[in-house]
């Protein structure tokens, strides 16, 4: 038996009335609590010894997590401080405010499953057309920016620089020219 925190986004407050009730009804943050409640999550949620205090529920980590990388919030501690801020956040953790060392353990525990997930997620996304998706391609390339000051050069001023190392009579000076005024 796993000792989890109940989840009860449908908890009546006196303004608004509940949860439900903050966010239009085609957000971002509804789709994806509606995604991890048809995720299996059993390979999680079996891992839970269920001694101790109750845990937060992997629905509602995950939840977290995948709403946060597809709205740019990736640090653990902005997820939590999200989750008393934004709306959204407040909705996805069902007015509950996981720590940041909760949500950081979770990540780093279940780091394998939740990149599985996360493409389950992007691919159902994708299919119900909420996402469009683009190609983003990183090679590492590392380049030298030689941002000294002598070597920029104004684009007004570009013209006049080609020309004065066109004036300078020996090829070898033209090429040490165009080395220290790049156009």
């Amino acid at each position: 038996m796993s000792n989890f925190r109940l989840i009860d986004r449908d908890t009546g407050f006196l303004m608004p009335p509940s949860v439900d009730e903050w966010l239009p009804e085609r957000h971002l943050a509804r789709f994806v609590v509606e995604v991890m409640e048809g995720l299996d999550l059993r390979a999680m949620t079996g891992s839970y010894r269920g001694s101790g205090e109750a845990s937060y529920h992997p629905e509602l980590l995950l939840g977290l997590i995948i709403y946060g990388y597809a709205t740019g919030v990736f640090s653990s501690r902005k997820l939590e401080r999200a989750s008393y801020d934004s709306v959204a956040f407040r909705f996805i953790a069902a007015n509950e405010h996981p720590d940041h060392d909760t949500i950081a353990a979770f990540r780093r525990r279940f780091l394998k499953q939740i990149e599985a997930l996360f493409v389950q997620v992007l691919v159902l996304a994708r299919e119900m057309g909420v996402l469009q998706m683009g190609t983003v391609a990183l090679d590492g390339t590392k380049i030298h920016a030689g941002a000294c000051p002598r070597a920029a050069v104004r684009p007004t001023r570009g013209p006049a620089v080609t020309a004065r190392c066109r004036i300078s009579t020996p090829a070898r000076s033209r090429r040490s020219c165009r080395r220290k005024w790049p156009i």
